[in-house]
């Protein structure tokens, strides 16, 4: 469960179950609403708990689904993809409207679509990551994609830490490289599989190597078969060690994506016949910095590294003049870290104390026996708190605690009005002003649509001109 504003969350199955905290009051609203959309326009699935619903509202529910789902099952995509890949380059094409690889037969359907039918090589098949147009909603499937020094600097320390099987959850940049590595390198002996919402990547992936998943709730789109295939990968037979790379969106809740996680790693010891006292499965969790007590509440056994991801779509967290100077995302991880080289050539330095490679900036607090920077600046420590801060928080003996400098005192609940009994979101005011405002343009459209008729009654009609007549 977690406690998101006036909201908790609790997971059922395919759907989360949201229960509304009322403070004060005694009633409870739960109802069940999806998983992966944080947005009702994306996905207007909507269910109080104990509601009965029609028979009617079913076959509605039904119709969206059967609308929603891929046009072909994974099966058929793989049979598509090697009568793809049978063609002479000049008979390939891409439809980039549809997203969607075209056998010849298809073309003509898609002649008024926007398509790609030059150099469509085997190895751009293998890219398809590079291909495909990147999902940008922010409340449902963003995807931000690993730059190519990020995503080679993970292979490198997973195959230096001699991991054969990398279960790629979110990650299809890395799930690539892998695959890419293989074919080129045949005593690379790497296998990986890919966990993914988006369904596109079944058109060039194998059932073995890809499976079409919800990694907020552990739900596998093709039932047991492709939960079969994901069993199997996590069996670590004749030797070869398992490790979970999660990339998650920024904005999924952590006690979900940490539930799925658990799972994961229970179903590993599970097929191992690992005793529950046993370490956990080997994971890195890449998430923000600012969401490390929250991952630690899910995984105390997690370190965050101070090694900075990029992607090349993100707006911000990438390297260059269009991004941030560093990037916030990190590494969680339960591998020790001691093991994990960060490469020096970007500014990494180990810390003989910690035992640990971190940033250049991050100085070793001897009152903490820590580095203790999160952000990749340097600390200070204040001896009032008796923990180092952010260099720009001053100590409020107001407070009992760093803040910053311009902070209102006392400030605990909501920062619209200072009452304590509720967040922002809940602010009374806030509703009355969006009331208002609202009233306010509906009185400015009236006003508006008033003036315009008024103009129109009083504007000075033409006469008609009388038509001769032709004689």
């Amino acid at each position: 469960m977690e406690q998101v504003g006036e909201v908790e969350v609790i997971i059922p199955g395919p759907t989360v179950l949201f229960q509304v905290m009322c403070r004060g009051e005694k009633s409870e609203k739960r109802f069940y609403a999806c998983s992966a959309c944080r947005d009702r326009k994306d996905c207007s699935f909507f269910q109080w708990e104990k509601e009965k619903i029609s028979e009617e509202r079913l076959h509605v529910r039904e119709e969206q689904k059967r609308l929603k789902k891929p046009p072909f099952t994974h099966s058929k995509y793989c049979t598509r993809f090697r009568e793809f890949v049978a063609l002479p380059l000049d008979q390939r094409s891409f439809c980039v409207d549809c997203q969607q690889l075209l056998l010849p037969a298809e073309q003509s359907a898609h002649a008024s679509h926007q398509t790609l039918s030059d150099d469509i090589t085997v190895a751009r098949l293998r890219r398809p990551s590079l291909l495909l147009r990147a999902l940008e909603n922010k409340k449902s499937n963003a995807q931000y994609l690993f730059a190519d020094r990020s995503c080679h600097f993970l292979l490198d320390v997973l195959s230096g830490l001699r991991f054969n099987k990398v279960l790629c959850v979110g990650t299809p940049r890395l799930h690539e490289l892998i695959k890419i590595r293989s074919t080129e390198d045949k005593t690379n002996t790497m296998k990986s599989l890919l966990l993914d919402i988006d369904f596109r990547y079944s058109q060039f992936h194998s059932q073995s190597e890809f499976c079409h998943y919800n990694m907020f709730n552990h739900h596998f789109f093709d039932g047991k078969e492709a939960a079969d295939v994901f069993q199997h990968f996590l069996t670590e037979e004749a030797g070869n060690k398992v490790v979970m790379v999660a990339d998650p969106p920024f904005g999924g809740l952590v006690k979900l994506l940490g539930h799925t996680f658990s799972k994961i790693s229970q179903t590993w010891r599970d097929l191992q016949g690992t005793a529950s006292g046993e370490p956990e499965m080997p994971m890195v969790w890449i998430f923000p910095y600012f969401f490390e007590p929250r991952i630690l509440d899910c995984f105390p056994s997690f370190t965050m590294l101070d090694y900075q991801v990029d992607y090349d779509n993100h707006p911000l967290y990438k390297l260059g003049s269009t991004g941030r100077k560093q990037s916030p995302v990190r590494l969680f991880t339960n591998i020790c870290p001691k093991n994990i080289v960060l490469p020096q050539e970007e500014g990494y330095k180990l810390c003989s104390i910690c035992e640990r490679y971190v940033s250049a900036e991050n100085r070793h607090c001897p009152d903490c026996n820590a580095c203790t920077s999160k952000n990749g600046r340097p600390w200070r420590h204040c001896a009032e708190c008796g923990k180092c801060v952010k260099p720009s928080w001053r100590h409020c003996s107001t407070c009992g605690r760093c803040v910053l400098p311009d902070h209102r005192c006392g400030q605990t609940g909501c920062y619209n009005c200072g009452d304590p009994a509720h967040k922002h979101k809940a602010c009374p005011l806030k509703r009355k002003k969006n009331v208002q405002s609202g009233e306010a343009a509906s009185r400015r459209y009236g006003n508006l649509t008033a003036a315009k008729t008024r103009k129109r009654r009083n504007a000075p009609r033409k006469k008609k001109k009388k038509k001769k007549k032709v004689t």
